[in-house]
């Protein structure tokens, strides 16, 4: 049994520092576009065993086990899902559909700034909610890319967009973890959460389209964009509320949808925003081959049930598949758990990060008929045959796609060995116990500390389940509500998905513009940490400012 350390150099600042180098070395590796993702990834691994292993005492045999089930997830499930939404978006473009979809979609509207709106934001939201776990960002970067945008523009703003439905991802399941490790009510923290969000469900339409287009570009078209915030902030505050926590993405996200398609029908902006590229210098427009014109000739009926087909199946798919009666069911017919020898409940997490001694779990759950990426391959298969597409040629296309994902799938499989290890190592909560100790400050750096931690683990209910618990022993010390800082760090969390290295992975694979990793965390990480901030502003005014106050639940 080894007990985990959390200030192993005897100094908070040098063990901090410490705990800080495997995630530098890796955001920095990345960041200065001179080493491939995959590389970096692996360079980082080796980092993070030796700091685990050198400076906080973790056996080796373990340390090493930690990166061996780290890697072994990254591909079940991560990596399974982006395998197989490539899959589906590929057989869509051999077969025309996606040409099909492209129409259909400029039918709604040519304007490159209002199609973001409907797919990164509102489209991605859907699938957020219905599954989560990079669904979204690899299905609307792959839409996005092949509607034309530029792969920069398609990577970096679909990784912007999907930041204020992840807090209810996958039917609420960061919610869940959150309950699960404080004892707090879920239909609580789903509320508070609901307090929180929708002032940023507002907010991230109007930044997304700035992004894009720049202060007139966005300002142009702000009818559009409030329409959009509004009729997500909305249902997603009221769902929340007086609903559940289990389906408030999936709500929001179709009343969106049906009001911007709605409003578009009596209002178009003035003058078409056209140009597929980020305004300014944006790199990887070079990389474009030239954009056929779209044919603007109507769909029939029948062209426009084609092409939305196979979004239609991987819809029903999904949400069968997010559906926790299901899992159960699944799960009687196929699991198999995998105790990692002399790793699993070998570990204990120690006061304060935990309230008392508490054994961590090493388990690989091989699931696999309840993997979100299996229903997306069923649902890639089910609308290959509806298109007409035999065994063979499916077989040749799958193939095709394991080739395109390869390196992406190894560097997604480091990048959570990276983070499997410093959870059991008790490297991230190093990190947080510092963010912990800055007293009234605290409603700010917690909320941050939300943020780090999806920076680090690439998932909202990975950051709820370590950071959790952590949060509600401060607050309690410090006088403050547990159930505003629990939800402060879901609400934080969401802002640190765009920058966590498997999902810019994920986007860069998605559209096709593998390599250019680094590109892509420079263009995030300030939007990123400025809205990470604007989070932890207001949960501070929430903490100690009237009327905001009024908004903590009891």
């Amino acid at each position: 049994m080894w007990n985990q350390i959390y200030d192993p150099l005897h100094s908070p600042v040098l063990s901090t520092i410490a705990a800080a180098i495997p995630v530098v070395t890796l955001l920095v590796l990345i960041a200065s576009g001179r080493v491939q993702a995959h590389i970096a990834a692996v360079v980082a691994v080796i980092v993070t065993n030796l700091i685990t292993i050198f400076v906080f005492t973790m056996p080796a045999n373990m340390s090493i086990r930690a990166s061996i089930l780290g890697i072994v997830t990254g591909f079940f499930p991560i990596g399974w899902i982006v395998l197989n939404v490539i899959f589906l978006y590929q057989v869509t473009v051999t077969t025309g559909r996606f040409e099909l979809l492209k129409r259909a979609v400029g039918g709604v509207t040519e304007d490159r700034r209002l199609q973001l709106l409907l797919i990164a934001f509102s489209f991605g939201a859907f699938f957020e909610g219905a599954s989560g776990f990079g669904t979204p960002v690899a299905i609307t970067g792959a839409v996005l890319i092949g509607l034309g945008f530029s792969p920069l523009a398609a990577s970096g703003l679909s990784l912007i967009a999907n930041t204020a439905p992840v807090a209810y991802g996958a039917l609420g399941t960061p919610i869940q973890g959150l309950a699960s490790v404080t004892g707090l009510d879920p239909y609580i923290l789903g509320a508070m959460v609901g307090r929180q969000l929708p002032l940023f469900s507002l907010i991230v339409p109007f930044w997304v389209v700035w992004a894009f287009a720049g202060w007139k570009g966005m300002k142009d078209i702000w009818p559009a964009i409030l329409v959009t915030g509004v009729s997500f902030a909305v249902p997603q505050f009221v769902i929340s509320n007086y609903v559940n926590p289990w389906i408030v993405d999936i709500g929001a996200s179709l009343i969106s949808m049906g009001a911007l398609i709605l409003f578009l029908k009596v209002w178009q902006p003035r003058q078409l925003w056209l140009s597929p590229a980020l305004r300014g210098h944006d790199e990887s427009a070079a990389t474009m081959a030239t954009a056929k014109p779209l044919d603007k000739t109507p769909l029939t009926q029948g062209e426009l049930f084609s092409a939305l087909l196979p979004w239609i199946i991987v819809c029903v798919v999904m949400l069968i598949w997010g559906n926790g009666t299901f899992k159960t069911w699944a799960n009687g017919i196929f699991v198999w758990n995998y105790a990692v020898p002399e790793l699993h409940q070998m570990i204990n997490k120690m006061p304060p990060v935990a309230p008392a001694p508490t054994k961590e779990a090493a388990v690989f759950g091989f699931t696999y008929l309840s993997f979100t990426g299996t229903g997306m391959l069923i649902a890639a298969i089910i609308s290959g045959v509806l298109m007409g597409v035999g065994p063979g040629r499916l077989m040749v296309e799958y193939g095709r796609t394991i080739r395109l994902c390869a390196i992406s799938l190894i560097t997604i499989s480091a990048m959570l060995a990276i983070g499997t290890l410093t959870r059991l190592s008790g490297v991230d909560a190093t990190l947080g116990l510092a963010f912990a100790a800055t007293g009234v400050l605290y409603p700010f750096f917690g909320t941050l500390l939300g943020w780090l931690g999806v920076a680090l683990t690439g998932s909202d209910t990975s950051s709820n389940i370590l950071f959790g618990n952590l949060q509600k022993i401060t607050s309690q010390q410090l006088g403050l509500s547990p159930i505003l800082m629990a939800a402060a760090n879901s609400s934080g969390g969401v802002m640190g998905k765009m920058i966590d290295a498997q999902s810019i992975v994920v986007a860069s694979t998605a559209t096709n513009w593998y390599g250019h990793e680094g590109t892509i965390l420079r263009f995030v990480f300030r939007h990123s940490i400025v809205l990470a901030c604007l989070v932890g502003v207001f949960v501070t005014l929430q903490a100690y400012v009237y009327p905001f106050t009024e908004l903590v639940l009891k």
